[in-house]
């Protein structure tokens, strides 16, 4: 698809297949030859398409608990990723949402970022990690101390991409605010083929997402607590047993879930219930790839995902009053199951491996004819 013979992926860390890594899986489709680095890599947790890789990581793999707890050595991340050598590689693409971005690239080599988000624990939710009731002492202290320092990498690495790609317009906006970079927005793949129509209706309101502080589950598990009404809880994390122990009898955390399993939670849902602002948010694209509604925090992501009254509906404050409020307002409505599984089928990921190989190719051709 373009004249570079030597091409280089770059991904944050490679511990797990989330929404980064569906995009990780297009490329590396699209790619196969490529040398794919990573921070860290825990073997046998990802996709064949992406294990199949050459895969080359940092010298954080080879710290003592490098690769259980990467997150302790954030710090470290800026030297890391700029150690690698990307010498000979014409073509580098990088998959970032923290620091892959900030690869050294030689003056004659093309650079082109997925973006996620700029690093959201250093900018717009770094409350959300580091205050008093979300970390401990010593990670409050050891960020305060590197914050700055952060920042600046941040920013000033965000130079050295010749094209960013936002996941959405919502970090289209961040891209710009936080690095005065222009951005086009290309929609991260969901593979809504993978999900049947549902029309069953077993009685609970469903959560599918990981247990950590931004995802504001806690907020959920207080609104169903008032309510009582049936909450399923799909997902583990770091906050899992702080919100067992405030959830009563009427909410069920049930942990991971196959495919198999969350496409029969999908299936059987009343709604889904989104309460924290994401970059764009596959797992509300999946929910309604079954036809299922979604009540949605209304910001971030799900303004671009979720349409009002058509595939679901808002509640406009993040706390627990508001989610309460549309909850009951939801109970009144009635939705297209088909409307609304046939509106997700835009973010389908064969229309994604399309446009993001068109875009590539483009910018390929249009850096050939420069030099």
């Amino acid at each position: 698809m373009t004249s570079f013979k030597h091409i280089a992926i770059v991904h944050d860390w490679l511990v797990s297949m989330r929404g980064g890594e569906k995009v990780l899986e297009v490329l590396c489709e699209l790619f196969p030859d490529a040398t794919l680095f990573t921070l860290v890599h825990a073997k046998g947790k990802l996709s064949p398409v992406i294990e199949r890789m050459n895969i080359k990581t940092s010298f954080i793999q080879k710290l003592p608990f490098g690769l259980s707890h990467y997150q302790h050595f954030l710090p470290l991340y800026p030297t890391a990723i700029e150690q690698f050598d990307l010498s000979d590689f014409d073509l580098v693409i990088s998959s970032s949402h923290a620091v892959a971005k900030g690869v050294r690239v030689r003056n004659t080599s093309l650079h082109i970022c997925y973006c996620y988000t700029p690093m959201r624990y250093i900018w717009d939710q770094y409350e959300d990690y580091f205050s008093k009731d979300r970390s401990s002492l010593t990670a409050r202290i050891g960020m305060r101390v590197f914050l700055n320092y952060l920042r600046r990498w941040d920013v000033a690495s965000s130079k050295r991409v010749h094209h960013f790609i936002a996941i959405s317009k919502n970090v289209q906006e961040r891209i710009k605010r936080i690095y005065g970079r222009e951005s086009v927005v290309i929609y991260p793949p969901v593979d809504v083929q993978r999900f049947q129509l549902s029309h069953q209706n077993e009685g609970y309101y469903l959560i599918v997402s990981a247990l950590v502080p931004y995802k504001r589950i806690d907020i959920a598990v207080e609104a169903f607590n008032q309510l009582g009404e049936r909450l399923v809880i799909v997902g583990s994390g770091a906050e899992a047993q702080k919100l067992q122990k405030i959830a009563k009898k009427n909410i069920e955390f049930v942990g991971r879930a196959s495919d198999e399993e969350l496409s029969e939670y999908y299936a059987g849902c009343r709604a889904l219930i989104f309460p924290g602002v994401e970059d764009f948010g596959i797992v509300p694209v999946e929910a309604m790839a079954c036809g299922k509604p979604v009540i949605a925090f209304r910001e971030g992501g799900a303004m671009e995902t979720v349409v009002e009254n058509k595939s679901g509906i808002f509640f406009h404050e993040q706390n627990v009053i508001s989610l309460q409020n549309a909850v009951q307002s939801f109970e009144k409505l009635s939705f297209d199951a088909s409307a609304i599984r046939e509106y997700a089928m835009i973010f389908e990921r064969a229309i994604f491996k399309q446009q993001i190989e068109k875009y590539i190719s483009e910018k390929a051709r249009e850096f050939v004819a420069r030099r």
